[in-house]
């Protein structure tokens, strides 16, 4: 099971009811924080969720609206009692920011790995108390025990910006005919199928001796703050759930989402659809769409699955197979 919170729904400017745009990912206990806009913090407290297991930040680009919580965040998690890394993730320029957003937060007690506008998968395998890079992928005894995998897309703004998606790899079911074909004593079935290698009586014993195939995971893709390009299509097929921009609701506003690299319900709805998505979620509203319920239609009359986000709402996404 994977819980998405939307912390903030807005683009430009926060409203009354309405912050800058922010979700949070949870999985297994540890969360991954996509944009980092004005009133995350608020929306956090006000969910009960904490700040300490937060290991991944992934910002989309350094647009105001996107990224000015993240100071004041980072000093809140410092403060929680982390010690252990967070990776920051971002498009083109992200160590220049990190490096100006010192001057700010001059001393955190974890250490920041930063991952600037990656073009390979990124492997994450979740620990008790941290995230941890799977780097050697040929390892398959390693690479079974990632959780998450983070892929980014380049998008076509009016500054370096990327989309992401997220796969949450599902462990693999125990198999007790496999163990026994293999001969794998009992004592060791509860630690190999943990993704631990043992040693016993002379031998060795790997997960692989032990475990079914992969099950179907969960598949996330967040876009924003584009144009509907072709790329973004097969970029975000077959997710289960497309989280994607509707900054402005009415088609009257489209040539004004042209010029300002944005776009409307309508043409977020025609991607959810070409991209046989299974269900649509519409975020970061201009500041002047006060009721973006009025142009829902504008949306479900392409993908009939479409819902809108809004403040502090929480989605659960059930795994598909048992």
């Amino acid at each position: 099971m994977v819980d998405l919170a939307f912390l903030g729904c807005g683009g430009t400017m926060p409203i009354p009811e309405r912050y800058l745009s922010s979700m949070l990912l949870k999985y297994n206990g540890r969360k991954v924080l996509v944009d980092c806009g004005e009133g995350t913090q608020v929306s956090m407290r006000m969910l009960g969720w904490g700040f300490k297991t937060i290991d991944i930040i992934c910002i989309t680009h350094f647009h105001g609206d996107h990224i000015l919580g993240l100071p004041g965040l980072l000093a809140t998690i410092g403060n929680s009692g982390r010690e252990e890394p967070i990776y920051i993730v971002g498009p083109e320029g992200l160590f220049e920011v990190m490096k100006g957003l010192s001057v700010v937060i001059p001393y955190l007690p974890f250490e920041i790995g930063i991952i600037e506008n990656p073009k390979n998968t990124i492997s994450i395998e979740f620990t008790k108390d941290s995230a941890k890079i799977i780097e050697d992928k040929s390892d398959n005894e390693k690479f079974n025990s990632v959780q998450l995998e983070i892929n980014t897309l380049d998008l076509e703004h009016s500054a370096p910006c990327i989309g992401f998606s997220f796969y949450i790899r599902r462990a693999p079911k125990f198999d007790v005919k496999k163990a026994e074909d293999n001969k794998v004593p009992k004592i060791l079935w509860s630690r190999l199928q943990k993704n631990l290698v043992e040693e016993f009586e002379g031998k060795i014993y790997t997960p692989s001796m032990v475990l079914a195939e992969q099950r179907k995971g969960i598949k996330v893709s967040y876009i924003t703050d584009t144009r509907p390009i072709d790329e973004i299509k097969s970029f975000v097929e077959h997710s289960d759930v497309l989280v994607c921009e509707g900054t402005y609701g009415a088609e009257e506003d489209l040539e004004k989402a042209v010029r300002n690299k944005h776009m409307t319900f309508r043409e977020s709805a025609e991607i959810a659809r070409d991209a046989k998505v299974d269900e649509l979620i519409i975020t970061h509203f201009s500041p002047s769409l006060m009721n973006p319920e009025e142009y829902i239609e504008n949306a479900t009359n392409t993908f009939v699955n479409t819902s809108l986000a809004y403040d502090r709402a929480v989605k659960v996404i059930n795994f598909k197979e048992k």
